[in-house]
């Protein structure tokens, strides 16, 4: 292995600590979009399948529109806040982040033949981050069909 590999592992090696950093950020913010998709469908789902049971037990309309009316706003937190989106972004980002971290280290794939793997890492894993940073960009200016109109 030649030695700019070895050393790059190293904690001194300011390349492979942001490709730790990032990855680590990737992951955390992943699982936070996640549970927090998953928590609000589940809610979504226990509500809207008590409305017809509360219903046949007799309770009054106000209760089952309440109800309906909490669905609403969880779905419309979902598509404010665009957890799937980002769970799906964010987990797209930092497999290809561990993808990048699993050639280089092999040395395989672009690697193999480098004259500057190191630099070559850097460049891969920060186009990377700049890709899923532009998409990120680009859903926030969308505008849902018929807004603002």
């Amino acid at each position: 292995m030649s030695t700019e590999h070895q050393g790059a592992t190293a904690p001194e090696s300011p390349v492979w600590e942001r490709l730790l950093e990032q990855l680590r950020w990737y992951e955390d913010r992943c699982t936070h979009h996640r549970r927090w998709f998953q928590t609000l469908k589940v809610m979504q789902l226990v509500i809207a399948a008590a409305i017809p049971v509360i219903a046949a037990l007799g309770a009054s309309a106000a209760v089952g529109g309440a109800l309906g009316a909490i669905i609403v706003v969880l779905e419309g937190m979902q598509q404010l806040f665009q957890f799937q989106q980002n769970w799906i972004s964010y987990r797209t980002t930092a497999e290809a982040l561990k993808h990048e971290q699993f050639l280089y280290l092999a040395e395989a794939g672009p690697y193999t033949a480098a004259p500057r793997p190191l630099a070559l890492l850097a460049e891969r894993i920060e186009g990377l981050m700049a890709q899923e940073h532009a998409s990120w960009a680009q859903a926030q200016q969308v505008e849902p069909a018929g807004a603002g109109s």
